[in-house]
């Protein structure tokens, strides 16, 4: 999954043994391997203090995490302390929370990182039955690779909430889901009570970001998805989008942001892409025109969405063919290449940036330019067609 650095950016190579002065764990949803190369913007700066607050799991001690063969460093002159030149993409004082957060291998994870590589203290939200494991990983280091930034720190996180956003308040929670084995033990997950808490334990916050989607019948044709399975779809993947808005909105600081995420399905046939998860998109779409307004005019935040092309995560493994999504992409995009989820996080931390100050109510297409193809070029009826080649 390699790409190109971006021009200007520099290259270091990361030591076997690798300290924080603060350590803190994280997730979201992202796999950076060993061998990956990634293009970061050149302004993303990495935080070795955020806040004063005690830290996630702050009496665990990591061990040494293992060597990554090569990052691409964030700022030049980071370490010197010198004045960075050109536009930096600073975040620091800035505070995000991330919602739909259980491994390290997604878009998610990979825009956590990015904010904090920017400067930002992270809050994670966390799908309840998915919360034991996710903290259990964490304790064991099993994150620690991955967590590594341009600046070769570890990534911070201040306090992980467990979050169901399926459920707006407690009274709408169902006795069999309060009875449920996977949910003992956790209490205050609704969104309604996880933005009390988070009120509670910060404050506020300056970015909220909507990392969620969920469809029990993905895998069905839309012809043959039932009601409830359309339904769920649109729950968890869309309006959990306004719920978490609606809720959140009022304790983000004027100027905030909030980004989600959709798939050009919302728009275009992917045959396989069932359940009612295209039209969960297209409404999210919709809804975040709606919502840029109704928060922009309400709250003076930017409400925005990034179409991030086909990522080998463990959730979208769901749909059975991600594989050969993947493929189809490299063969038929603009840019020939496999799309890593670093280059949707610098995106993301671009359009959470006072950098990204007018733009709103916007679907920002983050797919190596897939989106503007009408046709695939590896088909066999263009076998004989002279395709533009790489110089």
């Amino acid at each position: 999954m390699a790409t190109t650095a971006a021009p200007g950016s520099h290259m270091a190579a990361i030591k076997p043994s690798i300290s924080s002065s603060r350590r803190t764990y994280m997730s979201c949803t992202a796999n950076f391997g060993a061998n990956s190369e990634v293009a970061v913007s050149k302004g993303l700066r990495s935080s070795s203090h955020i806040s004063s607050r005690q830290p996630f799991f702050p009496s665990i001690q990591s061990g040494p995490a293992k060597s990554v063969k090569v990052i691409t460093r964030a700022m030049s002159a980071a370490a010197e302390n010198t004045p960075l030149p050109g536009l930096p993409i600073d975040l620091r004082g800035k505070r995000a929370f991330i919602a739909g957060v259980a491994d390290d291998n997604g878009y998610g994870w990979a825009i956590a990182k990015q904010l904090a590589a920017a400067g930002a203290e992270i809050l994670l939200g966390t799908w309840v039955p998915a919360l034991n494991i996710f903290e259990s990983s964490l304790r064991r280091g099993k994150f620690d690779e991955s967590r590594i930034l341009p600046d070769g720190s570890l990534m911070e996180i201040t306090k992980v909430y467990p979050l169901d956003a399926v459920f707006d308040n407690p009274d709408d929670v169902p006795e069999d889901i309060k009875s449920n084995k996977r949910y003992l033990g956790s209490s205050k997950w609704t969104v309604k009570e996880v933005a009390e808490s988070v009120k509670e334990d910060f404050g506020s916050i300056d970015i909220l970001v909507h990392s969620l989607a969920n469809g029990p019948e993905v895998v069905k044709p839309l012809m043959e998805t039932s009601r409830y399975g359309y339904l769920a779809a649109i729950s968890a993947s869309s309006y959990s989008f306004i719920s978490l808005l609606q809720h959140f909105a009022p304790i983000m600081n004027p100027g905030g942001a909030s980004i989600s995420l959709t798939y050009i399905a919302s728009e275009r046939i992917i045959p396989g892409y069932g359940g009612g998860m295209s039209s969960a998109k297209a409404a999210l779409e919709s809804d975040t025109r709606v919502l840029a307004f109704e928060a922009g005019r309400k709250h003076r935040l930017r409400v925005n969405t990034i179409s991030a092309g086909p990522l080998r995560s463990r959730a979208a493994k769901a749909i059975g063919f991600i594989d050969m999504m993947i493929d189809y992409s490299s063969a038929n995009a603009p840019l020939p290449k496999e799309l890593s989820a670093e280059e949707v996080g610098n995106v993301a931390a671009f359009l959470a940036s006072p950098l990204a100050s007018a733009i709103t109510g916007s679907v920002v297409y983050v797919d190596n330019g897939l989106n503007a193809m009408g046709v695939g070029v590896d088909s066999p009826i263009f076998e004989n067609l002279e395709l533009p080649k790489e110089a």
